[in-house]
């Protein structure tokens, strides 16, 4: 069973441990979106390290319709943070590989852009002496909706043995308004949620992803088949091993 208060109180000992072993002094780096991931993780590092040493970077690309969501989180926290608006670096990008020849796919205009905020996020923790967090949670990871070397890295991750139902829970014990942990995720490019993108809800992700339960067969079938074709994205880079 579940218990939130529990788990809260192991991942605000988690980070201070994290940080007494690799950056005493070190802050933790976050991207903001104002969604429930980044949300309760910068809230467990205010928790754990006070608001001094958290850093919030918001990474609109272009106009972001609700990042008004994230300025009100950073402030709710009371942590300093900035702004970084990619679309320049992305447009350059995707035009500088169109002149090499290559055009891009959905794939690389869906990526890219992932890859370049964590790469905002290491330049901003080289800058302020930080660690960079990855809020990427369980189930998310579970069927690869993340990107590989995107919101798929980080210096440390809170949230990748919990479930979304208890990420969710982790927040309301953090007390954050709902307005964070129930804000629906959406890919910011299809005009679709996360849910609506995959094809099932979190919430039967989640009870098949504790409890091996999955009343329909096609969506149970088309879990397996995401959490197979992903497993590299969780998995160490493969290498050869010679032994010299």
């Amino acid at each position: 069973m579940f218990n939130a208060e529990t788990v809260t109180d192991g991942l605000i000992q988690w980070i201070r441990d994290y940080f007494d072993e690799n950056g005493r002094d070190c802050r933790a780096v976050i991207g903001l979106s104002g969604g429930k991931d980044s949300s309760v993780s910068a809230a467990l590092c205010v928790r754990a390290l006070g608001v001094e040493r958290v850093f919030g970077v918001l990474m609109p690309q272009g106009e972001q319709k609700d990042i008004n969501t994230a300025k009100e989180l950073a402030a709710h926290l009371g942590i300093k943070h900035c702004i970084v608006n990619i679309k320049d670096a992305v447009d350059v990008l995707l035009e500088s590989l169109n002149q090499g020849g290559l055009e891009a796919n959905r794939q690389a205009k869906i990526n890219t852009p992932a890859r370049l905020r964590m790469t905002v996020l290491y330049a901003a923790a080289a800058i302020v002496n930080g660690r960079v967090v990855n809020t990427c949670n369980l189930s998310e990871d579970w069927v690869g909706y993340a990107t590989k070397f995107g919101d798929g890295a980080g210096d440390f991750s809170p949230l990748s043995h919990l479930t979304v139902t208890e990420v969710k829970a982790v927040g309301r014990e953090l007390g954050l308004p709902s307005a964070y942990t129930e804000k629906t995720p959406e890919d910011g490019l299809s005009g679709l949620s996360d849910e609506e993108n995959l094809g099932f809800t979190y919430a039967v992700l989640d009870r098949y992803i504790r409890e091996g339960i999955c009343e329909d067969t096609e969506t149970k079938e088309k879990i397996d088949r995401l959490h197979r074709n992903n497993l590299h994205k969780l998995e160490l880079m493969p290498s050869f091993d010679y032994q010299g």
